[in-house]
């Protein structure tokens, strides 16, 4: 029979889940991770690397880390991140220490990246649960990026033709979401934390010592 220490032991052992989030730009993929977070207070988001300049009301630290290319390029050569990509002329990453900390500490993390990253991640065999944000149509996602009005013509287009080819990529994830309505596609999302943080590997890491004893 176990003792109480060994059982409170055994009860703390919980990796933290983690939870990668893709989305075409315009898809709606923020907007539904704010949500998550908001039902989810206990859900970590990860704030990722990136170059690209900060938008009016952003925060360092809080929305992305804001760090020159020449910094960025050196954290890669020091192996930094667990994952980095470069999209629409930018550099974006995640850092290898905010994984690792995540898992070891029990904590379920939250990270919205680029498909080129969650591809690296899977390819690492990076345990996750993968999920790809679709818009309905092309046509739809068009109308929501200039209804933004932030980009140009140039920019739109740009932005359309790499959905392209994100789509294309949308197979592999474990959870697909068609972001038609955005309360149904939060709720889905939902879903799948929920369901995540029921995987029968981590219940059982946490309760398995209690139900031994008495």
């Amino acid at each position: 029979m176990l003792n109480e220490d060994k059982r409170q032991e055994m009860a703390a052992v919980r990796e933290g889940i983690l939870l990668v989030v893709s989305a075409p730009s315009g898809a709606g993929k923020t907007t539904l991770c704010r949500r998550l977070i908001d039902i989810f207070p206990d859900l970590y988001h990860s704030v990722s690397f990136t170059t690209r300049p900060r938008r009016e009301g952003e925060q360092d630290g809080v929305d992305y880390h804001f760090v020159d290319v020449a910094a960025f390029c050196q954290m890669i050569e020091q192996n930094a991140f667990v994952e980095w990509a470069q999209v629409h002329d930018n550099y974006y990453g995640t850092a290898r220490q905010t994984l690792d900390e995540a898992r070891q500490s029990g904590r379920d993390l939250l990270l919205e990246i680029d498909v080129q990253g969650a591809a690296q991640l899977k390819k690492q065999q990076v345990t996750g649960a993968y999920v790809f944000i679709a818009p309905p149509s092309l046509t739809e996602l068009e109308k929501r990026l200039r209804l933004r009005n932030t980009d140009s013509d140039e920019v739109i287009r740009r932005r359309i033709a790499n959905a392209r080819g994100e789509l294309e990529q949308a197979a592999w994830y474990d959870y697909l979401i068609v972001n038609d309505h955005l309360e149904e596609a939060a709720l889905a999302l939902q879903g799948i934390v929920r369901a995540q943080r029921c995987r029968t590997s981590l219940v059982l890491s946490r309760h398995q010592a209690a139900w031994l004893t008495r």
